[in-house]
């Protein structure tokens, strides 16, 4: 007897860089897609025991990833808005973190990031920040697919109070982590070139090397960041990391904004990944990333929404719309990075930059990780192609959510955990 997920009678992308398919099937097997095509083509075992999900006027589509979030950062969101980036760090998130951030306040206000995130359509992430086994913990009870990273500070950080022992305590992180779950990586997160010493930032990168897993950073957010580095080996955060030797393939940098000609060259050269998150540079007034110059010298760029403290959502349809908008508004040119181009950043692209193998399409063998939109609403009536989900469609359209071919939300329902419980913790910690 073989367990099997069946969608029906839908519209099928799954590609999102390719046509959809009118009255379409999907069929899950275990964890990955085993096949689809159209309703006519559909055959099915009576013997197999098949879950049989209706898709009619729904799109089914790969599930968005987001490749830069602080999730438990949620218990931050609204406390501290409309401030600059230095002001808002430095007089109120950093002291907020130091005396708020626990292992409690971390498993829940992740959960609470992955609820959120789930009900938009957000099926994997790559998630920064502290006490991350906790975070791990969430991301696992919640069904959500992660890369879950440790920070690392020259200062003491919640869990670490000892900076000598800031690359130590994420080398033990990965070790408890590792194997631990199929859905959920580790990786290492070294907070920014202000943040961390040149010697920090080498060691970091050598365990991240050691261990064969991901490398984040924070990178040229601000103009000012060059002016903050105490010890800077180059002219610029790009430079200073090359002189290093820490920008290589491996290295995702996150948020990129302020690159010169001679960066975008260093950066294209290693072969190294962007991560942008248009509606925080905006709110911080950090600036807009220059990446159709960064895709022009074949860097790959994807998509976060960064944590709640600096968005406020981690709706990633809004993230979309915006990386297309905000492109075509710097360059002054209607064409620029179009719709489609931005749903690949947020799926195939995020899959490769995390190292999420097979991650990002709906293909055989590639994992079950399904989205449905509920197309049937004014805001979606008619709907032409899959751009109109970049530039019309919200989270709040998605209403079916399956990860790791495991239903885990259906009708706008999360299925994996209480949500009102998750809340209320959440309300008590606030």
């Amino acid at each position: 007897m073989t367990s099997e997920l069946i969608i029906e009678n839908c519209t099928l992308l799954p590609r999102v860089d390719r046509p959809w398919i009118e009255d379409a099937f999907l069929r899950v097997r275990g964890a990955t897609v085993d096949d689809y095509g159209s309703m006519a083509e559909l055959q099915v075992d009576s013997s197999d025991s098949v879950v049989r999900v209706d898709g009619k006027n729904r799109l089914v589509m790969p599930g968005l990833i987001n490749a830069h979030n602080h999730c438990a950062m949620t218990l931050f969101r609204g406390m501290a808005d409309d401030l600059e980036l230095t002001t808002w760090l430095n007089e109120h998130i950093f002291p907020a973190e130091a005396a708020r951030v626990n292992p409690e306040m971390v498993y829940h206000c992740t959960k609470l990031a992955a609820a959120e995130m789930i009900l938009s359509g957000t099926t994997s992430v790559a998630d920064g920040y502290f006490f991350e086994d906790k975070a791990a913990d969430a991301f696992i009870d919640s069904g959500m697919r992660a890369v879950a990273s440790h920070g690392v500070l020259d200062f003491p950080a919640p869990g670490v109070a000892d900076p000598k022992r800031n690359v130590a305590a994420v080398a033990e992180f990965i070790d408890r982590l590792e194997g631990r779950h199929p859905r959920v990586q580790p990786a290492v997160f070294a907070h920014s070139p202000y943040t961390c010493s040149p010697e920090t930032l080498i060691r970091a990168r050598e365990l991240a090397r050691d261990r064969g897993v991901p490398f984040f950073i924070h990178l040229a957010e601000s103009q000012a960041e060059q002016a903050m580095i105490a010890d800077p080996r180059g002219a610029s955060p790009v430079k200073h990391l090359a002189a290093l030797g820490v920008l290589d393939s491996n290295c995702v940098c996150i948020h990129c904004v302020w690159l010169d000609e001679e960066d975008l060259e260093l950066f294209g050269n290693c072969g190294g990944s962007a991560v942008i998150c248009p509606q925080s540079h905006l709110k911080l007034a950090s600036g807009i990333a220059p990446a159709l110059e960064m895709i022009e010298r074949n860097i790959r760029v994807g998509l976060g929404t960064d944590g709640c403290a600096s968005n406020n959502s981690l709706d990633m349809f809004r993230e979309m719309d915006l990386f297309a908008k905000t492109q075509k508004a710097y360059s002054e040119e209607a064409t620029a990075l179009s719709a489609r181009q931005a749903l690949v950043a947020a799926t195939e692209t995020n899959g490769r930059i995390l190292g999420l193998e097979q991650v990002g399409r709906l293909e055989p063998g590639w994992k079950a990780d399904v989205i449905g939109i509920n197309l049937d609403q004014p805001h979606l009536c008619p709907c032409y192609s899959q751009d109109t989900l970049v530039y019309a469609a919200s989270g709040s359209d998605v209403d079916l959510v399956i990860i790791d071919g495991e239903l885990v939300m259906e009708e706008r329902r999360i299925l994996t955990f209480d949500l009102d419980e998750t809340m209320a913790a959440v309300r008590r910690l606030m």
